[in-house]
């Protein structure tokens, strides 16, 4: 029952100190809380919770504030996290499924996180080396010109133009087309281009490819070999810093620094998960210590296994489980959206 009341008594001071900057007394818990308890019982639980390393007093006779130590039992604590409403699900969703590409379904997801968090949002475009193949198509624009389209998984889609040194006609074209989708289609990307490379050196009981095969063939593993994207990440809401006020200024200018580079944004998602798990990572838990001040809560998006991370940064003092529900949330429509188009 102690044990009980207490975390009820951290769980009331950290929901507090989130909505009011302020620190949080006993009398302010007995009013707001109906903790069922008197001021004296509510005094002695935080005293406790403060021996424990959960709780700070910042003044003498003043009230308390929630430690590192203290939040993160609150995270570990939420039973689930809570659902977004129908409101909110129909709001993301509209926004979302406006997008007519893979660049706008990331911008429009920063947009929307910053939005729904009131944090700086972060997310990282899907990583190739993840995806598999979903279609190739080819198409030829003059006898000796062909358009490849190579669609992905992540819904990224390459396009490549091919010169012939001689005229293709619709029946071979036909036929390379098939050939190429049979080898690669369904394919995470390594496997797709060994497969394909394998096309052009033939074996016994396959001839070698022809050579508008080959030309196709070199330049779709060279589309498959592009790795460029998977260390663009986009940033969305940094004006959200300037409504932490003084509490925070002495971590905006690094955080602001980390904004800026695209290796740290990385590492501060940490390694995209699946299954809708949520990763919260609570100031000096983070990988930089100059970030100390700052909380991380990111999850993994995409159709299967994660493909890419978001998720969003500000300062410790946060709501928590509405944070980790928006995040969720997003990755969730996301991963929806790119498994249909």
């Amino acid at each position: 029952m102690q044990e009980d009341r207490r975390l009820a008594v951290l769980r009331a001071i950290v929901e507090d100190y989130v909505a009011t900057e302020e620190p949080v007394g006993s009398k302010a818990l007995v009013e707001r809380h109906h903790l069922n308890v008197s001021p004296a019982t509510i005094r002695n639980d935080m005293a406790a919770l403060e021996d424990e390393g959960y709780l700070h007093q910042p003044h003498t006779s003043a009230g308390r504030v929630p430690t590192d130590k203290g939040y993160r039992l609150f995270v570990d604590r939420l039973s689930t996290v809570k659902p977004t409403s129908s409101a909110e699900r129909r709001a993301i969703a509209g926004f979302l499924e406006g997008a007519v590409d893979l660049d706008d379904v990331v911008h429009r997801s920063v947009r929307l996180l910053a939005q729904l968090t009131r944090q700086v949002a972060v997310v990282q475009y899907p990583t190739l080396s993840r995806s598999t193949v979903r279609h190739i198509e080819v198409v030829a624009l003059t006898p000796t010109r062909l358009l490849l389209v190579l669609i992905l998984s992540s819904g990224r889609v390459e396009q490549r133009l091919v010169e012939l040194d001689a005229d293709i006609g619709d029946d071979e074209l036909g036929a390379l087309r098939s050939r190429i989708n049979l080898a690669a289609t369904g394919e995470v990307i390594a496997d797709a281009a060994a497969a394909l490379d394998a096309l052009v050196r033939g074996d016994e009981a396959t001839p070698a490819a022809t050579p508008p095969t080959a030309a196709v063939v070199e330049t779709l593993v060279e589309a498959m070999s592009d790795h460029r994207s998977d260390e663009r990440v986009v940033v969305g809401g940094t004006a959200n810093l300037a409504r932490f006020g003084d509490s925070f200024e002495t971590s905006v200018r690094p955080l602001l620094e980390a904004l800026e580079e695209q290796v740290v944004l990385l590492k501060l998602l940490g390694e995209a998960t699946s299954g809708g798990a949520v990763t919260v990572r609570i100031g000096a838990e983070g990988p930089y210590e100059n970030l100390a001040s700052t909380s991380v809560v990111a999850t993994g998006y995409g159709p299967d296994d994660a493909l890419a991370a978001l998720g969003i940064v500000g300062p410790t003092r946060m709501d928590y489980p509405g944070t980790m529900a928006a995040v969720r949330a997003v990755a969730r429509y996301v991963s929806r959206i790119l498994d249909e188009s």
